[in-house]
């Protein structure tokens, strides 16, 4: 099992040991230093698993972990803490994290757990299907009546977070959020990269699937109507 896991670690030669360590054992490791960036990698990219630190620059680790639940990432979360109080694991367990392994730690054991965590998410369902739109988060491709649909990065994140809340509603700005991190472009992008992919994923096809609803964002399903 190939993984890809995601670093969150402030402490430079702490993060470059974890790094070479994982990677010896055949594990890709990405780092950010800082709390923001590891949302904003958290969001581009499907991780296995996040190793987080909790003290970190501009967005400490309970914020990173609600920011990514509140976007419905279900990446699994293990926290690198030198803090074990009870207040501070429950803080993490709130915040949405999985698992704690206080500092300083073996390498053996952060192995462990990786893998651990890596085999709970490999569990879960990472296909969503809406009629005859299938979404394959893993192998990030998507297909229409069994017709495999070209998508650029951007549509293929706007396609992704639509099936994460279908049937529900993708309100605008946190689309706009989860697929450009916090440099937001102009409202007017969201709109041509929505048409891009609404040519591909409906215009083909007899029933359209993506919906705009007015004053809030988009949804992915079938209305009752065109049932």
């Amino acid at each position: 099992m190939n993984l890809h896991v995601l670093l969150v670690e402030d402490d430079l030669d702490l993060a470059a040991s974890l790094v070479e360590y994982l990677e010896l054992e055949h594990i890709t490791c990405d780092h950010a230093s800082n709390g923001l960036h590891g949302v904003e990698l958290a969001r581009r990219n499907n991780y296995d698993v996040l190793l987080l630190d909790i003290m970190l620059p501009r967005l400490d680790g309970f914020g990173v972990c609600e920011a990514i639940r509140r976007e419905g990432l279900d990446v699994p979360v293990l926290m690198l803490t030198a803090r074990d109080t009870l207040d501070d694991k429950i803080a993490g367990f709130t915040a949405g994290t999985d698992d704690y392994l206080v500092k300083p730690f073996a390498l053996k054991e952060l192995l462990f757990r990786v893998k651990a965590l890596a085999k709970r998410r490999s569990s879960q369902p990472r296909k969503y299907v809406v009629a005859d739109l299938e979404i394959d988060t893993e192998t990030r491709k998507a297909h229409r009546h069994g017709i495999l649909l070209s998508l650029a990065p951007k549509e293929w994140s706007l396609l992704e977070y639509l099936a994460k809340a279908s049937p529900g509603v993708a309100q605008r700005e946190e689309m706009m959020r989860a697929v450009w991190g916090e440099d937001l472009p102009e409202t007017n992008a969201l709109k041509v990269h929505m048409h891009k992919l609404r040519q591909k994923v409906d215009r083909p096809f007899d029933i359209p699937l993506i919906h705009t609803v007015p004053g809030v964002g988009f949804a992915l399903r079938v209305e009752e109507n065109e049932a």
